[in-house]
């Protein structure tokens, strides 16, 4: 068992806790529309807090990123571009298969490649057989969870009529298939911090602990992931004529930033978590982070009343679900033994 694994999976919830609010401050925004919002969350948590913390918390940062090729500092920051259209594709398959189908997908494809891609490609050698086995079995069990808990969702929403006529008059099978191609590319920020650890590797080499060495990687991958987010909320921008809004900072410019600080947190104890955790750190951390970030989420809309007059089959779906993801938590945690 890795010395840290109770450490390693408490900062995981703290993170899945972080990240499954961390749009909830968007409800209290006023005069802001959402592009305007979207401009200072993504300059908060993906440039100034990535950037603060590795220079307050990594030591001789620029003598690390000098001592590194141009494809070890391009493979993260690349696979975090690819983040970044994901990002904007979630939005637009929400808008058109509505949020429970098009969580399940996304996120269902997310959670299992994000976990079984770092895996196979450069962590097989660390797990043992019988690890394995439980690791396999978690990640179908947090399959089983996030799609009942998604189901129960959509057939709650299948209730709106609003939600009707937008499948049918967008392109079904075409949202779909946007929506797989969404789930592929969404656990892409993981891999830019999987694959991104020669920037940690070089850091640690320089004199830094292994859990702040971390901290190195963050700005790289999330500078790929800043670019197309931007643009696509400069874009309405400019549509809308929506800068004027700007004129008006409070209290819209805190809970902007406020989304930014519970994002960027978010990953940062995540990383954290991936250091302690040992080996398999940013396979099954990633794991163990999306089910506790679906949880939370799932949680806080029962919490605002979401599910307060649903009826008893989509209320048990959603507790089974709740279950499933609970028992993956400690299958993965046996797997990282």
């Amino acid at each position: 068992m890795p010395q840290y694994l109770l450490p390693g999976i408490a900062l995981t919830v703290v993170a899945g806790l972080m990240s499954g609010n961390c749009m909830l401050p968007m409800k209290f925004t006023r005069s802001w529309k959402w592009e305007n919002v979207w401009v200072i969350f993504s300059l908060v948590s993906l440039v100034v807090l990535p950037w603060t913390l590795a220079i307050a918390l990594v030591g001789n940062l620029l003598e690390t990123c000098h001592a590194l090729s141009i494809r070890q500092l391009a493979t993260p920051m690349l696979l975090g571009a690819g983040w970044g259209i994901a990002q904007i594709l979630f939005g637009i398959s929400v808008e058109r298969l509505g949020l429970g189908l098009a969580y399940a997908i996304i996120v269902g494809l997310g959670a299992v490649l994000g976990t079984l891609v770092p895996l196979f490609l450069d962590q097989r050698t660390a797990g043992k057989e019988h690890a394995m086995g439980y690791i396999l079995i978690g990640v179908a069990d947090m399959v089983a969870g996030i799609f009942l808990t998604a189901w129960g969702g959509q057939i709650r929403e299948r209730t709106a009529p609003q939600t009707t006529r937008t499948l049918l008059h967008q392109g079904y099978p075409g949202a779909i298939a946007l929506a797989v191609l969404c789930g592929f590319m969404a656990p892409m920020l993981n891999y830019s911090f999987a694959f991104g650890q020669d920037i940690a590797g070089e850091a640690v080499r320089l004199g830094n602990p292994a859990v702040r060495a971390a901290y190195a990687v963050w700005p790289i991958g999330l500078a790929g992931g800043f670019v197309p987010n931007i643009d696509y909320s400069l874009y309405p921008l400019s549509r809308n004529r929506t800068w004027s809004s700007f004129r008006s900072v409070s209290p819209d410019l805190f809970w902007s930033c406020l989304m930014g600080v519970l994002w960027m947190g978010a990953f940062a104890l995540y990383g954290m978590s991936a250091s302690y955790l040992g080996p398999l750190g940013t396979s099954i951390g990633w794991g163990l982070f999306q089910i506790f970030m679906i949880m939370t989420a799932t949680l806080s809309g029962i919490c605002t009343g979401e599910w307060k007059n649903a009826p008893r089959f989509e209320t048990l779906l959603l507790g089974l679900g709740l279950i499933c993801l609970t028992s993956a938590t400690v299958l993965l945690a046996l797997g990282n033994r």
